[in-house]
């Protein structure tokens, strides 16, 4: 069976960065973090202080107000960048076959916030009885952007949720991919959103020792592959791609961003939260995104790295960059836009396959900021380039996007320039 060719035709993300890929991708640029004191929930108390939230955010210029009050903010953020990345691909519904659009779209988490809104009202008010919101579950389950997507716009074609912790929105794009590829669908919505910046959410992850506590530098907290880094800094927001056959594209006139030519999964049964130490999982993830492409190691020109700025896992995907790419991964750019962007957990993946295809159409790499000289680990190969502090303009043909989740899901998409 000969395999469809898929494109890209329609970008949509709300990030710490901006509510626009314009604004987000112009930030990004000019290597400015989305950091500063959490305002989400009085964090006073919390070991962890700081995060990287979306500002300004108004579903209303989204979504009509009666059906935003029955969704989650993580859904909320689903449903605009949908409707933002629609727009960007200029799909008619009245004259598409609806049948042969689908979404995939994912959440790490979902609504957490709604969840801990309902269980501490019930445990407050106990003796009113078991009084819940009827739209608890609804708003609170991890498939429900996806199905609000779809209900929105009509789309009949394959509709499901995607939840693999930090690789979930790799996961749903590259399920989105093999969809069309196969002939599935014409059209596939898919990306991934994510709001934990909540009590339960800080608070858990700082029990796990997995976040900065630089309270007092927001700005500079994330700081991936420097000695100094201490953990990573929680952000929210989503993305979304609107992935498309290229045959169909090209019929109706769309504007083609990129391609998606490879995408690669791996398990490193190893760790609930750790990385395997010398990247077993992360090699395996890389090689089979090459093997599916049809790539050798030294096609590749800009890797954006997982990069969580976390004592462990930085090291480990250092040395699966290495095993992967022998003498070429000296002459490749790495970044790690988590420096800017905060961890988007479930969205991750979604904004930074945005951010590699930009670099792939624009052929600049965004840097990794807060790197000061001298700042170094010793089990860190600096002679790698890491792109630090400033975007860097380079040829980019094809890119590669790392992403790891807790539970040892590791997931890669590779994109290229689109040609005949």
């Amino acid at each position: 069976m000969e395999l469809k060719r898929v494109v890209v035709t329609g970008l949509g993300a709300i990030t710490p960065l901006g509510n626009t890929v314009e604004e987000t991708w112009e930030n990004l640029l000019k290597g400015e973090s989305g950091a500063g004191p959490i305002t989400r929930f009085d964090a006073s108390l919390f070991k962890t202080q700081i995060a990287c939230e979306v500002k300004g955010f108004d579903p209303s210029q989204f979504i009509d107000r009666k059906e935003a009050r029955k969704m989650d903010i993580y859904t909320q953020f689903a449903v605009a960048v949908a409707k933002q990345a629609v727009a960007d691909a200029a799909i008619n519904l009245e004259t598409e076959d609806l049948n042969r659009i689908g979404v995939v779209f994912g959440a790490g988490i979902g609504g957490i916030r709604t969840f801990e809104d309902e269980i501490g009202y019930y445990y407050q008010h106990q003796n009113l009885g078991p009084k819940f919101n009827p739209f608890f579950i609804p708003k609170m389950i991890s498939d429900i952007a996806a199905g609000q997507i779809s209900i929105v716009f009509g789309f009949h074609g394959p509709n499901y949720s995607v939840a693999s912790a930090c690789a979930t929105s790799t996961n749903a794009i590259a399920d989105a991919f093999n969809l069309i590829r196969l002939g599935k669908a014409n059209i596939m919505v898919s990306g991934g959103s994510e709001a934990a910046i909540t009590a339960g959410g800080v608070g858990g992850f700082n029990a796990m020792h997995a976040l900065t506590t630089r309270n007092d530098s927001p700005k500079t907290a994330s700081r991936p592959f420097s000695g100094s880094r201490d953990g990573f800094i929680m952000g929210e927001g989503a993305g979304c791609l609107i992935l498309e056959e290229l045959e169909h594209a090209k019929a109706r006139g769309a504007k083609i961003y990129a391609e998606i030519v490879g995408e690669g999964m791996s398990a490193d049964a190893y760790h609930l939260t750790a990385s395997h130490p010398d990247g077993l999982g992360a090699i395996l993830v890389m090689r089979n995104a090459l093997e599916d492409a049809g790539l050798k190691p030294e096609d590749i020109d800009y890797i954006n790295v997982h990069g969580t700025s976390t004592p462990v896992g930085d090291v480990s995907e250092v040395k699966a960059i290495k095993e992967v790419f022998g003498e070429h991964a000296y002459k490749l750019n790495i970044s790690s836009t988590k420096s800017m962007t905060g961890h988007m957990l479930g969205a991750a993946g979604a904004a930074e396959a945005i951010f590699s295809i930009l670099s792939v159409m624009n052929d600049i790499v965004p840097p990794t900021i807060n790197h000061e000289e001298g700042d170094n680990d010793e089990n860190i190969d600096y002679n790698l380039n890491f792109t630090f502090n400033e975007a860097q303009k380079r040829t980019v043909n094809t890119a590669l996007s790392n992403t790891f989740g807790f539970g040892g899901h590791n997931a890669c998409l590779i994109v290229r320039k689109y040609a005949e």
